[in-house]
C-alpha cells in the first residue's frame, strides 16, 4: 500500500497534476486548496499522514504560517513538509529550509521526475 500524502495547492492544475502523478504510483492523496483547508485537513488525518507537499504562495494561510501552524502539533514535529513552489530566485530555496521545511521541489513540476523528487522524503516502505 502506499503513502497518504496532503498536497496542499491553491493552483487547480497543478493541484490535480501533482495528485494524479501521486496517486497513479498507488499513494493516497488528498488534497486542499489552501493553508486553511490544509491544516484541517492535515489534523483530521492525523498520524495516518506519511507526507506534505505544501504551496507557499496561497491564500488564507501562506506556506509558511500553514507550517508553523503544523509544526505546533507534537505530532507533526517531525513530519516531512515539503515545499512545491514557483519562487526560485537566488536565496528562495535557503529561506525555504530554513523556515523548517525538509525540502524543496520548484514548479512547474517535471512529470518525469516530481515522483522521483518526493519518494526520497517517503518512509522506506512507501519509496518505489
Amino acid at each position: 500500500m502506499g503513502a497518504v500524502i496532503l498536497v496542499v495547492e491553491d493552483d487547480l492544475p497543478s493541484l490535480e497534476l501533482a495528485s494524479y502523478l501521486l496517486e497513479h504510483q498507488g499513494h493516497r492523496v488528498h488534497r486542499a486548496e489552501n493553508g486553511r483547508l490544509g491544516l484541517d485537513a492535515a489534523l483530521a488525518l492525523g498520524g495516518s499522514l506519511d507526507l506534505v507537499l505544501s504551496d507557499i504562495q496561497m491564500p488564507d494561510l501562506d506556506g509558511y504560517e500553514f507550517l508553523s501552524a503544523l509544526r505546533r502539533h507534537p505530532r507533526f514535529a517531525t513530519l516531512p513538509v515539503i515545499a512545491i513552489t514557483a519562487f526560485s530566485m537566488r536565496g528562495d530555496e535557503q529561506k525555504i529550509l530554513e523556515s523548517g521545511f525538509d525540502g524543496y521541489i520548484s514548479k512547474p513540476i517535471d512529470p518525469e521526475q516530481f515522483v522521483h523528487q518526493v519518494c526520497q522524503w517517503l518512509p522506506p516502505e512507501h519509496r518505489l
